[in-house]
């Protein structure tokens, strides 16, 4: 049985999504030459990413639970997932700033009661909702549907939005929240990565979170982050498909930092992302990736 919530429309998902596939041209990209004793984790971006019309066909809305199911079934290591606060300060799975962008709600997560939030239907307009009936989840809700699996989970803490201008000055209550729930579900520390760009965040969690490791996320500019990076004595830092390379990696195992990286949709930019051996790739094509990386 699904650990997420299953409905009349997946073996419908299943057979469209056959059919685009088999219209689309094939993938021409061979698997790359890889250390013999290279295992990067394969992490599902969001659970199988953000909604794509072809290239794969990805209709399931990120972070919901058809998404997240769908990127374990097809042998994802584990998951990232993007977190917001709600009002009465409970841990939503939710990435975009604002709620109209992908469901049926207004405004931010910040700005209702879980209660309110779990109530509302993921709205993806044309064709998507053909093939999705989701609704918002709580970080609670994965924990208790993934604790008997225990799957690698990667959390993207979403402090900075539109309707609170003082959202970092919630970062106490963003550790506690973690906290709390991490007791509630014991996880192992190993199969954990909890990142955020947010640096002062680093030492709110680590004082709540003793021995769970911490990633800082850079985008832009590799030395600073690697300086900072080390500076906050991170377990990881994780870099954009822009940023990773061979070299930067390379610099980043030297500093005693894992490298995790993120994106990565055509079997192309998936074997590119393996070139620069990170120790993880939240990927955004959980079967190419597979394809090309042997099981642990």
């Amino acid at each position: 049985m699904s650990l997420f919530s299953a409905g009349w429309f997946r073996p419908l998902l299943k057979r469209v999504g056959l059919g685009l596939a088999l219209l689309l041209p094939a993938a021409c990209t061979t698997a790359p030459t890889l250390p013999a004793n290279y295992r990067p984790l394969v992490i599902g971006h969001a659970g199988s990413a953000f909604l794509t019309p072809i290239n794969p066909f990805n209709p399931l809305p990120p972070n919901s639970g058809a998404s997240l199911q769908q990127a374990l079934d097809r042998g994802a290591d584990g998951l990232e997932v993007d977190l917001q606060l709600s009002q009465d300060s409970v841990l939503m799975l939710y990435h975009d700033s604002r709620l109209e962008s992908l469901t049926t709600g207004q405004g931010c997560v910040s700005e209702q009661p879980a209660a309110a939030l779990q109530q509302l239907q993921y709205r993806a307009g044309w064709p998507y909702d053909w093939f999705q009936e989701e609704k918002l989840l709580t970080l609670e809700d994965l924990l208790r549907r993934t604790q008997g699996q225990h799957p690698h989970l990667h959390f993207d803490l979403h402090q900075s939005e539109d309707c609170r201008p003082d959202a970092y000055g919630r970062a106490a209550v963003w550790a506690r929240a973690l906290a709390r729930l991490l007791k509630r579900y014991p996880w192992p520390p190993e199969r954990l990565l909890i990142l955020t760009t947010h640096q002062p965040t680093l030492a709110l969690l680590r004082r709540e979170l003793p021995g769970v490791p911490l990633g800082l996320e850079v985008t832009e500019d590799f030395a600073t982050g690697l300086q900072s990076a080390k500076a906050e004595q991170v377990q990881a830092i994780v870099l954009s498909k822009d940023l990773v390379s061979l070299e930067n990696t390379q610099q980043a195992h030297d500093a005693g930092l894992q490298v995790v990286t993120f994106g990565g949709r055509s079997a192309s930019t998936v074997k590119r992302l393996l070139s620069t051996l990170p120790d993880a790739i939240e990927t955004d094509n959980v079967p190419a990736m597979r394809d090309m990386v042997p099981r642990q």
